[in-house]
């Protein structure tokens, strides 16, 4: 469970290394060529034209996924945190359900919205908010990324809203919205520094976030959890910032900043002699390896929302999404 043990997610992390490289734009103008440095450039991360047909390519690829049960029909689409978590509900259907998913409820995404950031350099992202028709009127907020002009945009993060919940974000006067670095120190926390002090509170507590349901009433859940006669659980948590798992930040209005982040998660169960480990549901066990004897690891993924506020103050957790990616027996 040491951090120098990645989780297989880190699949593209060389590819990322190249997107330092010059992309390299020509116009003609009167006098001849013009030359346009991609990397250097400050333009919108895509058109809004742009963005709703990622939008509708993204939902017809997880769709197809979804009824099959099958990984590889929007492998395209997403990457990431939501590459990992969806890719193993999906890995776990089709374990269970071969011939492709008996309950499938075609995802539709309406009434979207599209925050779109002027930048220089790769990687461009921009966020799409739309409300899902599978879980009541929560807003979806998916974050679609590219790293090079000649890849698709895939959705890195997603994580639900309430109505009315979603921040108000800072644009310009065309409607632009503002990225955050990732390094920025105008802000209560660094947005690259977010996933290791989420971990670290996660196990030790602390004043940087404030309470809520994924902050304080998480830990809560897990120091009940822990005490449940016959069984110890034991919770490890590490930072997840590298290639398609960095943070991205948006400026809001009120000058803080919305983060989206990635944390790797470990719960072990370990049974008291005599007694035996808690029977797991049938998602759980396609997705365990070994047999469960004394012991079952849980390795899981998790996507967060936070909102980062200028100056100091504690930063609030808005959104998390968290799913089972491995389990191991033992």
């Amino acid at each position: 469970m040491s951090r120098d043990r990645g989780p297989r997610r880190l699949r593209r992390l060389d590819r990322s290394a190249l997107t330092a490289a010059s992309l390299t734009a020509l116009s003609l103008t009167a006098s001849g060529c013009v030359v346009v440095h991609g990397e250097r450039e400050v333009l919108p991360a895509a058109t809004r034209t742009e963005a709703a047909r990622a939008l509708a390519a993204f939902t017809d690829a997880y769709n197809k996924a979804d009824e099959a049960y099958d990984s590889s029909l929007d492998a395209g689409h997403v990457t990431g945190a939501l590459q990992d978590i969806d890719g193993a509900r999906l890995k776990a259907g089709h374990i269970n359900n071969p011939a492709g998913n008996p309950d499938h409820t075609p995802l539709k995404l309406t009434d979207a919205k599209f925050t779109i950031p002027k930048k220089a350099g790769w990687p461009r992202w921009f966020v799409a908010d739309a409300r899902g028709n599978k879980t009541g009127n929560s807003r979806w907020l998916l974050v679609f990324t590219r790293s090079d002009l000649g890849e698709p945009w895939q959705v890195a993060y997603l994580t639900l809203f309430a109505p009315g919940a979603v921040p108000e974000f800072k644009k310009d006067k065309d409607g632009w919205a503002e990225a955050v670095p990732a390094d920025s120190a105008q802000l209560a926390v660094r947005p690259e520094d977010l996933s290791q002090d989420y971990a670290t509170y996660l196990q030790s507590g602390g004043k940087t976030f404030a309470t809520g349901p994924a902050t304080s009433g998480l830990r809560t859940a897990r120091q009940k959890a822990a005490r449940k006669p016959g069984l110890v659980r034991q919770f490890i948590d590490e930072p997840l910032t590298h290639g398609d798992y960095a943070p991205l930040a948006l400026r809001t209005a009120d000058g803080g900043a919305l983060v989206f982040f990635t944390t790797h998660h470990y719960e072990k169960q370990t049974a008291a002699a005599g007694t035996s480990v808690p029977v797991q549901n049938r998602d759980v066990r396609a997705l365990t390896k070994g047999e469960v004897k004394q012991s079952l690891t849980l390795e899981s993924i998790a996507d967060e929302a936070a909102l980062d506020p200028a100056g100091s103050g504690p930063v609030q957790i808005l959104g998390r999404l968290q799913g089972l990616t491995a389990a191991q027996g033992e």
